[in-house]
């Protein structure tokens, strides 16, 4: 099968079907997946694609040994309420919660069948686990933020254009985890004299007119935390951007591929495929209690040289140096 085929499967099906020979052979395992995003996101089914192939890397293969029940939230609360009820109801083995929201939702309705994160922001902060070394509950999985990457988010800011003096910090202020990240950017901004304004993400009128009263005055930029409202608002984020000539830095490389200046943040595709082992792992018998988080382990430093040059921007040699991957 073709990638793009294998894609519109992931993207179209809410469960994949079983063969005959499947269902007459070894016991069939079941996992559910509530993803955040919408099906038809290209960045949502690349994530998926990764998670499936760490599976097929580790014996599991969909249809044969292994059943997904997948379901698209794409940002809406009612449907991640809606979504982990008819997971639950399902009885998998083991649920893939992709985020924070995703695992918050299926709390509400589980606390025996085991749940992994994939991109959880603030685990313990958020409620999800006791502790990152013993989650304890049902709960275990792949964080992606240490906040002191936002921190480093406005130092790489203030160096790719030091004019900077003003900086808006969009973030979901509903959850621990956007409070936390702008905390995070709040400790680095008198050191580098910049004045911090937070803008909420979780509605586009708002996210519009906000950024736009900002971009008003002179020497303005934008730091866009990690929250799943912000990649629903991701499109017009950027087009806000480049219409308002805000020099901005986005958590992750698929914004800047999209149009964004750029992103420093962990590799989401790897987490993806990281977290098939745990999925693995419980499938084989083990408790998410006694699994650890794991921390990211690869980041990237992502640039946009046609972005850059429409803001009227020379990327400082610096920056390119340390860049790993460059988009032209």
């Amino acid at each position: 099968m073709k990638r793009r085929e294998f894609i519109t499967l992931l993207g179209g099906a809410a469960a994949w079907p079983l063969p005959a020979s499947a269902q007459q052979g070894g016991r069939m395992r079941r996992v559910g997946v509530l993803m955040p995003f919408a099906a038809e996101d290209p960045e949502a089914q690349a994530r998926l694609v990764a998670f499936v192939q760490g599976l097929q890397e580790l014996g599991w293969t969909v249809g044969r040994n292994v059943r997904l029940d997948i379901r698209w939230a794409a940002g809406e609360p009612e449907l991640f309420r809606r979504y982990a009820a008819e997971l639950v109801a399902l009885a998998p083995d083991v649920i893939l919660g992709a985020v924070t929201t995703s695992v918050r939702a299926l709390l509400e309705v589980t606390r025996t069948i085991p749940i992994v994160f994939a991109a959880a922001t603030d685990p313990v902060g958020g409620g999800l686990i006791a502790s990152l070394a013993r989650p304890g509950g049902n709960v275990t999985g792949f964080s992606v933020q240490e906040f002191g990457l936002r921190a480093k988010s406005l130092e790489l800011l203030k160096e790719f254009a030091p004019r900077i003096a003003r900086v808006a910090v969009l973030r979901d202020s509903a959850t621990t985890g956007g409070i936390a990240q702008f905390a995070a950017v709040q400790t680095a901004a008198p050191t580098l004299g910049v004045e911090l304004t937070s803008i909420d993400v979780r509605d586009a009128g708002e996210i519009e007119r906000t950024v736009a009263a900002f971009a008003r005055e002179p020497n303005g930029g934008l730091i866009v935390t990690n929250t799943s409202r912000g990649e629903i608002h991701r499109e017009l984020i950027i087009k806000l951007a480049a219409r308002e000539r805000l020099p901005a830095v986005h958590p992750w490389r698929h914004w800047v591929s999209e149009g964004g200046l750029f992103s420093y943040g962990p590799d989401t595709i790897d987490q993806y495929r990281r977290v098939a082992a745990y999925v693995d792992r419980i499938l084989k018998g083990e408790k998410a209690a006694d699994l650890p988080v794991q921390a990211p382990t690869k980041y990237e430093l992502v640039i946009n040289l046609k972005t850059a040059k429409a803001l009227g921007l020379t990327v400082p040699p610096t920056l390119l140096a340390r860049a790993d991957e460059v988009i032209e």
